[in-house]
């Protein structure tokens, strides 16, 4: 096997890899995939086309994120965090950004407040076609302000965080207008680019307490897994 065949099929199967992630993590999130839903490895690889490899090392990087449990000698199964679970992650997560704010005052350029003012744009256009991207782009967002700061561990726990809670909101969070996290997320881009310490800090603190709240028991319906994934899988190029 050459090289170049060889980093071609590393490239690729890191591609699969990397939608299959994608696929069954936005399952996740849309609760198309419950809590407690067991994730066999056969099954899924067989439904997506790929290898059982491919699906292990997405599943790997679910578990690291808190969606999903491996168990020993039980496989992996979608996460069921309680209420209490729920309020020590925005507890820890309200912390950590108000630190991610603190760090990007004076530090952002026009190039990098353009890719926040862009990314927003992108929340507001799906908030009227597509309200579950416009979720989906809105928790992005806070990973994205997170990477700005350039430190590697703070992006990785905020990263983490954002995943957990996102997973909190489609268990136990009310509906809510997408319009909040948009207009909530201009403001903020507004105080960064204004170099506003106290005021950034300030609508971080107040936007992540507003999340919280959101968060209210509900019951989640069970579904049958076989056929939940295509519609996300289709959208992968799966």
């Amino acid at each position: 096997m050459t090289p170049k065949f060889r980093d071609n099929k590393q490239k690729s199967a890191v591609s699969k890899s990397d939608a299959v992630y994608r696929t069954l993590k936005r399952a996740i999130l849309d609760q198309a995939l419950a809590a407690g839903t067991k994730l066999p490895e056969d099954s899924i690889g067989e439904r997506l086309g790929v290898s059982r490899t491919i699906v292990r090392q997405a599943l790997a990087r679910l578990n690291g994120e808190g969606l999903i449990e491996l168990r020993p000698h039980k496989g992996a199964c979608v996460s069921q965090p309680s209420l209490e679970d729920g309020r020590n992650i925005f507890a820890v997560r309200r912390t950590l950004e108000t630190l991610v704010v603190d760090s990007l005052i004076g530090k952002l350029t026009a190039q990098q407040i353009k890719q926040l003012e862009a990314h927003v744009d992108a929340e507001d256009k799906a908030r009227l076609e597509n309200p579950s991207t416009s979720i989906q782009l809105a928790g992005e967002f806070h990973v994205v302000l997170a990477e700005l700061t350039e430190n590697g561990v703070l992006s990785r726990y905020v990263t983490e965080l954002v995943s957990r809670s996102s997973m909190i909101l489609s268990l136990y969070g009310r509906p809510h207008s997408s319009d909040c996290a948009v207009s909530e997320h201009r403001e903020l881009i507004a105080a960064l680019a204004q170099n506003d310490r106290e005021k950034a800090c300030e609508l971080m603190d107040h936007h992540i307490e507003a999340i919280t709240t959101r968060a209210l028991l509900k019951s989640s319906p069970e579904k049958d897994f076989p056929d939940l994934l295509a519609a996300y899988a289709r959208e992968e190029g799966l």
